[in-house]
């Protein structure tokens, strides 16, 4: 589970290979004071939560052996000074949701509820993975937190929190024997408006694909820009923004922090990116083969704009790091998000010169909007989206992937025979580049004016997108009006994408008889990159249990009925 620890014993902490650890004694099992410096791979990833939550109880440990202080217990000294906690008839403390509300952020001892429990979490914030994100939930409620991150839900982790507890809510605070939920923080109370012609497939977090409309022209607006959360949408003040800087940490851990200024000093690269979710077409998959998990995406999880920046490489120049660092193969470039999302990609390609990863502060000529990023996202073009992480606050150079859950254990594809229990998920490598897709987003009815159209009789006109990560154009649109009994190629339309490698999607149009396609009953499609990779003809052959990389043809009847894509 986190590979940089040996030993969840009470004795030996590995030190990981790239990281430092910081102790003001050379042995703590001798000392009475020690502090540690827990690696940024482990406080950046939920999926390390488990073991960072060990670690600290095992640090405990240590310092109970070294005769050192550690946190009193419920009904110490120091609870009854802070908290001015009463007991009821069991002898159990009890706080007024005042008295919690009252050791915030800002206090030195900061508390948390979960349920009508009440804990002192003030040793845990430094060994967080989330890092800031658990203040989020100081002096309130940490259940809404928990129902996003579930990796919380085990029963390890609850029971070293409850080594926390030091009482429980006041009864005359509780309704009907609960916290009203009046009392408990949403992390979602800030959320950007969203347009309402987005397809909503949930709300909290936002999720939302892009309409048919949204899907009609080369450059999608950001308004009717597919919306693909995890977490919260982060929401910056005015003096926030303004004091906003990227964290840089190389491999020996030394940091260096940007302003968005002195990233908008830098030479800007404008290029244009289509951003694709793994899961998009994932309804067709699960339509077609055994249920598959996640999001019901149709062909909306997907997009294209233009975004611009610095380059990755520029700024990682300034810290020594570039394509002659040594064993750069092995490396990776480790992201984090405000809201605590973290990724990973290949070192490599945050250097690659005609890779053109950039930190993104512009979205088709405008700031990025709150939902795509803003003020910051890293876009790394060719890959799959949920590698451009958003609002990102902090980039590390390390020797090991992100140890987010979102790198380790979603975001990976497997064989049609393998379930959520057989999987490997270690020994599978996360989904970078994208294979090619494409599908049909709209099918106009056209009537016939005085003779005109195809052979005087009424038309339609068909119209869709396809697209290849890696940087790989696409050589052709086959597309069948028979079910895939005969082909002909659809017009490829012109676009003014900019970048050092195609990393936008192609738009495509096709004209057929009205009487040729009735008789016909099927539209499909299918797409071939330069590379002469097609689509597969079914999804049986690619299915996986999480429905990510869905390509197959796409098949739309004719006529269209009601619901169909």
């Amino acid at each position: 589970m986190w590979s940089t620890v040996r030993s969840l014993g009470l004795k030996q902490i590995s030190r990981p290979a790239g990281r430092r650890w910081t102790t003001s004694a050379t042995n703590a099992a001798s000392s009475t004071k020690a502090a540690w410096k827990l690696p940024t791979s482990i406080t950046i990833g939920t999926t390390s939560l488990v073991a960072c939550l060990l670690y600290l109880h095992n640090y405990r440990v240590l310092q109970t052996e070294a005769g050192a202080r550690v946190k009193k217990p419920a009904g110490s000294s120091q609870v009854q000074a802070d908290g001015a906690p009463k007991e009821d008839s069991g002898g159990t403390k009890t706080f007024r949701l005042d008295d919690v509300r009252s050791h915030g952020p800002d206090h030195k001892n900061v508390w948390v509820t979960r349920g009508t429990s009440v804990y002192d979490i003030t040793e845990w914030i430094p060994a967080h993975p989330g890092g800031n994100v658990i203040l989020n939930a100081a002096g309130g409620s940490i259940d809404a937190f928990w129902e996003i991150f579930t990796i919380h839900l085990k029963p390890e982790v609850t029971d070293i929190l409850e080594s926390y507890k030091i009482g429980e809510i006041d009864a005359r605070d509780l309704v009907d024997g609960k916290v009203p939920s009046v009392a408990i923080t949403d992390p979602f109370q800030a959320e950007p408006d969203r347009d309402r012609r987005l397809i909503v497939h949930s709300r909290k977090p936002r999720n939302a694909e892009t309409p048919a409309e949204g899907l009609k022209s080369f450059i999608t607006t950001p308004e009717l820009f597919y919306v693909r959360n995890h977490l919260w949408v982060p929401h910056l003040s005015d003096s926030e923004r303004t004091n906003y800087n990227l964290v840089l940490e190389t491999l020996d851990g030394e940091e260096k922090k940007f302003s968005l200024e002195a990233l908008d000093q830098l030479e800007q690269r404008t290029i244009t990116a289509t951003l694709q979710c793994s899961g998009n077409r994932r309804s067709h998959m699960n339509s077609s083969s055994p249920p598959v998990s996640g999001l019901p995406w149709a062909s909306g999880a997907i997009s294209t704009a233009t975004f611009t920046g610095p380059l990755l490489s520029d700024v990682l120049k300034q810290v020594g790091v570039s394509s002659e660092t040594k064993n750069i193969s092995e490396l990776h470039l480790q992201a984090v998000g405000l809201e605590g999302y973290g990724a990973s990609i290949p070192l490599y390609k945050a250097l690659d010169p005609r890779g053109d990863v950039i930190l993104a502060t512009m979205m088709n000529g405008y700031p990025i909007p709150r939902d795509h990023g803003s003020p910051l996202r890293l876009i790394v073009p060719g890959v799959v989206a949920a590698r451009s992480v958003k609002f990102v606050s902090k980039l590390v150079v390390s020797d090991e992937e992100s140890h987010s859950q979102w790198q380790r254990r979603d975001y990976k594809s497997f064989g049609p025979n393998e379930t959520q229990q057989s999987a490997d998920w270690d020994s599978a490598p996360a989904i970078q580049e994208t294979p090619v897709n494409s599908a049909i987003t709209n099918i106009e009815e056209r009537y016939v004016v005085k003779g005109e159209g195809i052979d005087g009789h009424d038309y339609v006109v068909v119209s869709g997108y396809a697209f290849a990560g890696g940087g790989r154009d696409i050589a052709r649109v086959d597309i069948s009006v028979d079910g895939g009994k005969s082909w002909k190629q659809a017009k490829m339309l012109p676009d003014n994408a900019q970048g050092s490698q195609r990393w936008a999607w192609k738009r495509w149009r096709h004209e057929v008889g009205r009487a040729e396609i009735e008789a016909g009953g099927e539209l499909v499609v299918k797409a071939v990159d330069i590379g002469y990779n097609v689509q597969p003809e079914q999804h049986g052959g690619i299915h996986n249990f999480r429905g990510n990389l869905a390509n197959a043809w796409h098949r739309v009847k004719y006529p269209v009925t009601a619901g169909g894509d």
